[in-house]
């Protein structure tokens, strides 16, 4: 494309020169015939051999004049022909005009014979399963080495089982992902019986194979899925050839297939819907035909695919989206279209691109819940009323007292989500945090840890004792909270909390339940009077510490490793309702009181799934790197700065180490660069009113539309990371890596192409008649003047 612009803007310069008066220099034209094509000049036939895109079996030529259809991404389909004289040219082209010229040369190529089509969908069929089964080859090699954990295969094969155990647990992702993890695994024979407890664990008689087996044929997919898109944007085989040489022996995204991962599932959903949309873009000239709803609906499929595995699929949806809208515009801006047919298109994407795939997405989870409904790890997670919801759960089917009272036992669990109970334990504050006291943090999980007993503050007499009526906690009461393992009060003073500044420290303080006033607090009910009782589950309730004034609250920090990295609770001044400082009573053990069913506090569906993309998202934004693992900035993926290790602590360890490929990785980042510089280049010639020769607009369009949306996919899969605040990863670069080297091919195959093409004309030029050469020849460039129709 850059010799294509350097010729144009030469040819325009010279142009630019007054012409003499004189007489034209006359020369005598000598044409180089190629072999066996006695009719074609030699240059005009290698322009069209190097430039000729590739054009499937059954469908025809057709020349004519229009304006390029909206959908972008549908290849040359529609561009306006334009032929300009050339030194190569024969007299009879000069004397009878362009379009004759044009015509001319359309009937110069013969229609080939049915059997030469027949032969060559053959061989296209033929190339596509020679590039999946190279694909399928490299990434099945030795897929069982090495025989132990690698990396995040301790997550993902552990929430393989959870599925086929039907356990409940917790994930920062959506499910679609792991639950095809877990169905690959039940298929293939495996039981769930395997722990996953840490990397480096042998698998030893547990059948592994097919959970591994099924990431491997999902990642071999991207190969083929890239061959098909690339060619139906360039329409040149080619460079979809390379496109498919590039990814097959990139040792990332073949070493990224092999293992237990999301990472092959997600990239497999991305490229689907890519593909998908280049196909259905393709359709654009028989809108509503059935391959147009076959693949309108497709890309719908594979967008809930994408996000259903990890929620980096919304990229994808917003490339979509992005092409979608534009799409809609240029209809809309069709005069020849009416109303009604432009209202059937946006009819025809809100169901297919938004109605299904939101209903498939919400499938998933539906089928999530269904399936895991035994309690498990994650239930400290989500609330109360969707624990009560969980088989083996304490809540679920449980009978405990409605109204809280004094001596009860209790379990105290914050509002908001992913903070957990109140915790303590017996570790003391560090030297320098505040007090040298307790540890009072919050926990997700259940524990021990998390009781406490309710008492009055100003005696330390037994409210159980038989002996002693029951009395219930109201509204507005003062209380003391001792910690049942520790015997120590719920306490706070004016030392500054550990990690938020302006907030008070919480403590565990007193010998026995035996303290200060700092131990005292009143308890509220959010919304209620004095005097009111507090209900179980139901009561959002706040303690307000009655010396300071300030409420208990937790900040959702991570404490360090001497706080367990559990999350700080401080006393706050602030007195606003947040809630971090809402808590409700979940728990509750107290003989002297009659018991109630929850059964009637179970949430709707519709809440379970606010619920768990609320967990989730927070989940995400607190992730921390493990111990001796690689972390990386968006700035290091581009130039395979650094990899990432999956396997093999010491030197007799099978050693996996995630990396690129240099010279696949640093070509595509030639090539974004290369497509940068020649799109500006056209830009700027186009905005300053310049004609491009026919050549370069032909060219032009296989770049600036095809190539732009790769370079669109890239970007929006790559930028997005540098304003995420959570750990990232080497990996999260592949999906991005997959849109750049397409763009590499489509960009590297047509620049050389042209430039190889422009050498045959000025070559064939000199000989012919020996001057400066910088016509163009007559031919007009094959991308510039086709349209590709059934």
């Amino acid at each position: 494309m850059l010799c294509a612009t350097s010729r144009f803007l030469a040819a325009t310069a010279l142009r630019a020169q007054p012409r003499g008066r004189g007489p034209a220099p006359r020369c005598r034209r000598r044409e180089l015939h190629f072999p066996g094509h006695p009719e074609l000049p030699l240059c005009d036939f290698l322009t069209g051999q190097l430039g000729r895109p590739s054009v499937p079996a059954g469908r025809r030529a057709i020349l004519r004049r229009g304006r390029m259809p909206p959908a972008v991404g549908g290849g040359l389909a529609g561009s306006e022909l334009r032929v300009r004289r050339g030194r190569c040219g024969s007299q009879a082209a000069r004397a009878v005009g362009p379009d004759v010229a044009v015509e001319a040369a359309a009937r110069s190529h013969k229609r080939p014979a049915p059997g030469s089509r027949h032969f060559e969908a053959a061989g296209r069929w033929a190339l596509l399963a020679l590039v999946t089964l190279l694909s399928f080859a490299t990434r099945f090699h030795r897929l069982d080495e090495p025989p132990h954990i690698c990396w995040d295969e301790t997550h993902f094969g552990k929430m393989g089982s959870y599925y086929i155990n039907r356990t409940f647990f917790f994930d920062v992702h959506p499910p679609l992902g792991k639950m095809l993890i877990g169905l690959a695994g039940y298929l293939s024979g495996y039981d769930g019986t395997f722990s996953f407890q840490k990397p480096g664990d042998k698998y030893e008689h547990h059948n592994y194979m097919g959970m591994r087996g099924f990431c491997a044929s999902l990642g071999s997919l991207l190969v083929p899925f890239a061959y098909l898109t690339v060619l139906e944007l360039s329409k040149s085989l080619p460079a979809a050839l390379l496109t498919a040489a590039l990814l097959t022996f990139d040792t990332g995204c073949l070493t990224l297939s092999q293992y237990i991962l999301l990472d092959p599932i997600l990239m497999f959903f991305i490229m689907a819907a890519m593909l998908s949309m280049v196909k259905y873009n393709s359709c654009a000239d028989r809108p509503f035909s059935a391959p147009w709803w076959f693949w309108l609906s497709l890309t719908g499929i594979n967008l809930a695919g994408a996000l259903g595995v990890k929620f980096v699929g919304l990229f994808i949806i917003v490339q979509v989206g992005w092409n979608t809208i534009s799409d809609l515009w240029h209809l809309f801006g069709d005069l020849s279209l009416s109303l009604v047919t432009v209202g059937k298109h946006l009819t025809a994407r809100i169901l297919c691109l938004i109605v299904l795939p939101l209903a498939l997405y919400t499938a998933t989870y539906a089928v999530h819940f269904m399936v895991l409904n035994k309690s498990g790890p994650g239930d400290g997670f989500f609330s109360s009323a969707f624990q009560a919801r969980l088989s083996g759960n304490n809540l679920h089917n449980a009978s405990i007292p409605e109204h809280l009272a004094y001596g009860s036992v209790i379990t105290v669990k914050n509002l908001r989500m992913a903070i957990g109970y109140l915790h303590s334990h017996r570790h003391l504050y560090p030297e320098g945090v505040g007090a040298r006291q307790q540890q009072v943090t919050t926990y997700l999980h259940k524990d021990y840890n998390n009781l406490w007993i309710i008492k009055k503050h100003n005696t330390n007499s037994d409210p159980l004792d038989p002996s002693f009526p029951v009395e219930f906690v109201r509204h507005g009461d003062i209380i003391r909270l001792e910690h049942k393992e520790t015997s120590r009060n719920l306490h706070s003073h004016y030392h500054e909390a550990p990690l938020t500044r302006k907030h008070y420290q919480v403590t565990g303080y007193g010998i026995n339940g035996t303290g200060d006033s700092n131990d005292f607090w009143r308890i509220e009910v959010v919304n209620r009077k004095f005097g009111n009782r507090i209900k179980v589950l139901r009561s959002r309730i706040r303690f307000i510490h009655l010396v300071t004034g300030c409420v208990l609250g937790s900040s959702g920090k991570v404490l360090p490793k001497w706080g367990w990295e559990q999350l700080e609770v401080t006393c706050t001044p602030y007195l606003k309702e947040t809630l971090n400082s809402i808590w409700n009573v979940e728990d509750h053990i107290n003989p002297k009181l009659p018991n109630i069913s929850l059964d009637v506090l179970q949430p709707s569906f519709p809440e379970i799934l606010l619920e768990s993309h609320m967990v989730m998202i927070r989940g995400n934004n607190g992730l921390k790197p493990k111990d001796n693992e690689f972390t990386s900035k968006p700035w290091h993926w581009p130039i395979n700065y650094q990899g990432l290790r999956f396997s093999g602590i010491n030197d007799t360890d099978f050693r996996v180490y995630l990396l690129g490929n240099p010279v696949v990785w640093w070509l595509n980042l030639l090539s974004i660069a290369l497509y940068l510089l020649s799109g500006s280049i056209i830009a700027v010639a186009m905005q300053r009113g310049a004609r491009l020769p026919p050549e370069v607009e032909g060219l032009s369009q296989v770049l600036l539309r095809g190539g732009g949306q790769l370079l669109l996919g890239w970007m929006l899969h790559y930028f997005p990371f540098f304003l995420m605040g959570r750990i990232l990863y080497f990996h999260h670069y592949f999906p991005a890596m997959l849109f750049s080297s397409m763009l590499t091919e489509v960009i590297l195959w047509q620049t050389g192409a042209r430039c190889l093409s422009d050498f045959c004309q000025v070559f064939c030029g000199t000989l012919s008649c020996g001057s400066v050469p910088g016509a163009w020849p007559p031919l007009p460039w094959p991308g510039a003047s086709t349209r590709w129709e059934s």
